[in-house]
Order: structure tokens, then C-alpha cells, then sequence
């Protein structure tokens, strides 16, 4: 405890191993041996005072999915689900199992379900130490008392608890067993047990001459705060760090400090054989499984995105009605171009943007499950980008049938085919491009921004507005260098690129004039099938690669 400033929750983040900027000195030490982080994450766990969860899930699902990854592999999936039912029971979840989640505020659990939950979720971890910041924080006096109840029940299985808080409650007060008072500078005040009705902390600061006496009834942590506050030290003329440095309480703490950080005979410092609990393997399959129940369960996302795609579908294709079996004249082969870059082009941006919001709640989640050491940031994004591709395969399959019957391109089974795998890639780039700037930026607000820069030069630069033997030649590199170009020189030279028919304008055959006007020549198709999918492949890992690197958390 102690006032605003006082460097509470930096001492409980520094001792957790959480905190992500500034420099750390001095020792900390697990039963006389130097700690070590990925050690120490396995056998604690850290209740943050946000709450964050996947919003998507049911209660019991993200208990069954931290027990997952966290409990060792040695125990059974049945022993597994006892735990969880056992730690349902004592934070009182149980009546809540089959509820979503939510998003704080918006839907979903309330504030005190909320904390509840996340207590659960590090119990179920077994952990032998949980930290708490500020468990009691934004809630009534009920909520606070229903929460402290399961503190006191987590107390009570033979845990250590640790927690910051803030002018709590005479009950809550006294729930606790010991005090480390903290004044501004994080310097030490008082430091030891709080006693019946918190009677050795009163005696403490009672001897201190000058202090005024407790108020019968009065909250003994409010009485605390008052007479130790900056004010009281001027008016009184003492330092109460002084006083506490000169007590026979810190005495006995340093002696026991002493003690305590030299191993003890015989003993033998924590170890794991791995960083986490579970495989490469079973960390991918149950990223992946979360992720399945957060896409099915959320229809904002991925239904509205399958109504948007067939609105589009249905307006180009009445748009463009019958008009790919038309190459006659040089316009016709400019509007089909026409309708293929600009529906491919808008849904793609449409699923970039879409992605983003969704992405940037996820990667809150990770920054959490990360630091609990459930898992590498690989996994996770092994499961945030593959529950993507059946949602693809659905979205690009009903597009291409929409659009391919009305535009009336030429029903082939090859001509069908590179038409929906060029479809489909584009999605996915795009997609995953979304991913990317998430992963790339502070928040999503910032991503759109950067994202938006880089869709008009995309624009500019596939290949349509102007074609690519019509650059300068100081911007070609970057034709070559933009996804779109790829996706639209596939999606042409495999509809237009092998017919020899003449254009009646100027009796060129149709494939010479793509070849020639646009630069699309058809033996390249393979090269650009696989440069679609490597863009896809790219922009994944640097999806991956900058959720691993970059932390924009800062504690």
C-alpha cells in the first residue's frame, strides 16, 4: 500500500518480472537462488487490473484453454478438467461456465465477473505465488467483497498472494496478513505482520510520539494513510523511513531477508527442463482452437464480411453483366480488366481494414499469455492466420461464382481455377497485410493510417491506371514490388493471354495486344502464381516476426 506515486504497482511488476521499460538494480532471489524469469513465470501468476481476455470465448473455455498451456504434460486431460471445475467452484464461476466473455464495458461479464475470471485463469495454472494489482479496484463495496472472498479461498488452498491496493475497506483490510507501506520515492515505512484487527500496525505507528491515537471504529487503513502522509511528517518533523530503519521490526526483517537468500542445505534451485509447459505442437493446436471459437462466435466480423462480399459480388457483376466473353474492341478487354481490379481491390482493402480491430484485441490477450509463459509469439500467430484461410476459401469461392457467372468469363475448368486462386491469394495478402500493420504499430487507429498510404500506391501501381510498359522507368521497381500488380497481371493474362481471336479495331490477336499494352505475357503465369502466395507467406512473417520483437505494452 501506500499513496498515488508511491511506485506500488512498479515494485510488484519488477517483482513479477512484467515490467517492460526502464532499468531494474538490486536482487531478487526464489528461495535463495537468483530468479530467473522463465522459471518463475511456470510457478506464478499475475492478475492484471485491466482484465484482459478473449472476448469470444465462455468462461470455461478460457479456463480449459490456460490449463492447456500451462499445467505440465504429465497431467490428463480428465485431471485437467477436475482442476478447472475445482477452481470454477472456488471463485464461484461455476454459474457463469457457458458465458461469453466480452469486451469490458461493452458486453458480456461484469467488472467483479471479470476479475473473478482472471483470478481463475492464473489458479488454474496452479501457480504457488499470484499477484494482484489492485484486485478490488472500479468496483462496489459488494463486488469488492465478493472478490476479496476469493482471494481469501485462494489464500486458503496454501498460496501466496501479493496485491496492490487502494484504500480498501476495513474488511478488506484486514483480510490480508501482512503490510508493505510505501511512501512517495518508494521508500519503506512499515513493513510486517498487521495482527488481530490489525493490532500490531497500530501499535507501531501509535509509539510513534506525536501520532494521533485510532478513532474507535475507524478503518485502521485509512488512519495509516493520514498520519503518514507528507503533511503529517512536516508538521510532526520526522522521517518515517528513518523511523523505520531505526525499529527492531526492520532489524528482524533484514535478519530474515539474510536468511532467506541464502539457499538452504541440501536444496537445489527451480528448473524445467523446456521454457513452457507444452509442446511446439500443442501450443499451435490450442492457439488455433481459441481462435476458432473467436472467429465462429464473432458474426461483426466474419459474417458481415461474407454479406459485404456478396453485395459487391452481385453490384459488379450486374455492372459488368456479360461482358467477359467480349474482345472484339480494345474497351471491351479494358473493362473486363476493369471489373477484375476494382472488386478484388475493394474487398481486399475491405478485409484489411476489417481485420484490424480484431487483431489489436488479440494482441492484448498475447502480451498477457505471453508474459504467463503459455506460449512463443509463433504459435500465436500460427493460429490468428490460419483460422483465416477456410473463412478465405468460403469468401473467395462465393465472390468467384457471383462474379465469373455474371461478367460471363469463359467456363474452363483451368480458366475457373486461376481465376479463384488468384482471388483467393489476394485476400490473403491482404489479410495478412491488416495483420501486419497491427503488428508493426502502436495501435490500430495509427495501422489504418499507414495501412491507407500504402493502398493508393498500390492503386497507382497495379498495373491498370497506367500499364507497366507506360511508367517511367525510374518506378517500374516498384510495379514489381507492389502484391496487387501480381494478382491483377494473373487474373488477366489467364482469362485473355492464350486467345488468338483478333481484336476487329486493329486485328491484333487478343493475347499479342495484352502481351504488348499491358506487358502480360502467358507463359509467366506460373511465375506470378507463386509470387502471389509467397507475398501472402511474407507478409505473414513479418506478422509473426514483429509480434515477437515488438512490445508496445508499457509497464
Amino acid at each position: 500500500m501506500g499513496v498515488s506515486g508511491a511506485g506500488k504497482t512498479t515494485l510488484m511488476d519488477v517483482l513479477a518480472g512484467r515490467k517492460t521499460g526502464g532499468y531494474i538494480d538490486g536482487d531478487i532471489r526464489i528461495s535463495g537462488y537468483p530468479k530467473n524469469q522463465e522459471t518463475f513465470a511456470r510457478i506464478s501468476g499475475y492478475c492484471e487490473q485491466n482484465d484482459i481476455h478473449s472476448p469470444h470465448v465462455t468462461v470455461y473455455e478460457s479456463l480449459l484453454y490456460s490449463a492447456w498451456l500451462r499445467l505440465p504434460a504429465e497431467v490428463d486431460s480428465e485431471t485437467r478438467k477436475m482442476f478447472i471445475e475445482e477452481v470454477m467452484e472456488l471463485v464461484e464461476l461455476a454459474p457463469l461456465r457457458q458465458a461469453l466473455v466480452g469486451l469490458p464495458g461493452v458486453n458480456g461479464l461484469s467488472t467483479e465477473q471479470r476479475k473473478r475470471l482472471t483470478i481463475a485463469v492464473e489458479l488454474v495454472a496452479n501457480p504457488s505465488i499470484i499477484f494482484m494489482d489492485e484486485p478490488t479496484s472500479g468496483l462496489d463495496a459488494r463486488a469488492a467483497a465478493i472478490v476479496m472472498r476469493t482471494v481469501r479461498n485462494t489464500v486458503d488452498t496454501g498460496r501466496t498472494v501479493v496485491c496492490t491496493i487502494h484504500q480498501p475497506s476495513i474488511d478488506i483490510f484486514e483480510a490480508f496478513d501482512e503490510l508493505f507501506l510505501m511512501k512517495r520515492g518508494g521508500q519503506e515505512i512499515y513493513v510486517g505482520p498487521l495482527g488481530r484487527h490489525s493490532c500490531h500496525l497500530i501499535n507501531y505507528f501509535e509509539s510513534i510520539e506525536g501520532v494521533a491515537k485510532i478513532k474507535d471504529g475507524y478503518n485502521p487503513a485509512t488512519w495509516m494513510l493520514e498520519v503518514t502522509g507528507p503533511a503529517q511528517e512536516m508538521s510532526l518533523g520526522v522521517d518515517f523511513t528513518d523511523l523505520y530503519q531505526n525499529s527492531d521490526l526492520y532489524r528482524r526483517n533484514k535478519d530474515l531477508i539474510k536468511e532467506l537468500s541464502t539457499p538452504a542445505p541440501g536444496s537445489k534451485d527451480l528448473y524445467f527442463p523446456t521454457q513452457f509447459s507444452r509442446s511446439f505442437l500443442t501450443q499451435c493446436m490450442a492457439c488455433f482452437w481459441k481462435q476458432r471459437w473467436s472467429y465462429w462466435r464473432n458474426p461483426p466480423y466474419t459474417a458481415v464480411r461474407f454479406l459485404f462480399t456478396t453485395g459487391i459480388a452481385l453490384m459488379f457483376g450486374t455492372m459488368f453483366w456479360d461482358m467477359g466473353s467480349k474482345t472484339s474492341k480494345q474497351q471491351d478487354l479494358t473493362n473486363s480488366m476493369g471489373s477484375m481490379y476494382s472488386a478484388v481491390f475493394f474487398i481486399g482493402v475491405q478485409n484489411a481494414m476489417s481485420v484490424q480491430p480484431v487483431v489489436s484485441i488479440e494482441r492484448a490477450v498475447f502480451y498477457r499469455e505471453k508474459a504467463a509463459g503459455m506460449y512463443s509469439a509463433f504459435p500465436y500467430t500460427f493460429g490468428q492466420t490460419a483460422v483465416e484461410i477456410p473463412y478465405l476459401v468460403c469468401q473467395a469461392v462465393v465472390y468467384c461464382l457471383i462474379v465469373y457467372a455474371m461478367i460471363g468469363f469463359e467456363w474452363t475448368i483451368a480458366k475457373f481455377f486461376w481465376y479463384l486462386f488468384f482471388t483467393f491469394f489476394a485476400l490473403m495478402y491482404f489479410t495478412y497485410y491488416g495483420m501486419m500493420a497491427v503488428a508493426l504499430t502502436p495501435n490500430v487507429s495509427i495501422a489504418q493510417i499507414v495501412s491507407a498510404a500504402f493502398y493508393g500506391l498500390w492503386n497507382l501501381f497495379s498495373g491498370f491506371v497506367i500499364p507497366r510498359p507506360r511508367m517511367p522507368g525510374w518506378w517500374v521497381w516498384y510495379y514489381w514490388a507492389c502484391p496487387f500488380a501480381w494478382t491483377l497481371y494473373g487474373l488477366l493474362v489467364s482469362q485473355y493471354g492464350d486467345i488468338s481471336t483478333n481484336i476487329g479495331e486493329t486485328g491484333e490477336s487478343v493475347k499479342n495486344y495484352v502481351d504488348r499494352y499491358y506487358g502480360f505475357d502467358h507463359d509467366f503465369l506460373g511465375v506470378v502464381a507463386v509470387v502471389s502466395v509467397v507475398f501472402a507467406l511474407v507478409f505473414a512473417v513479418i506478422f509473426a516476426f514483429a509480434i515477437k520483437v515488438l512490445n508496445f505494452q508499457r509497464r
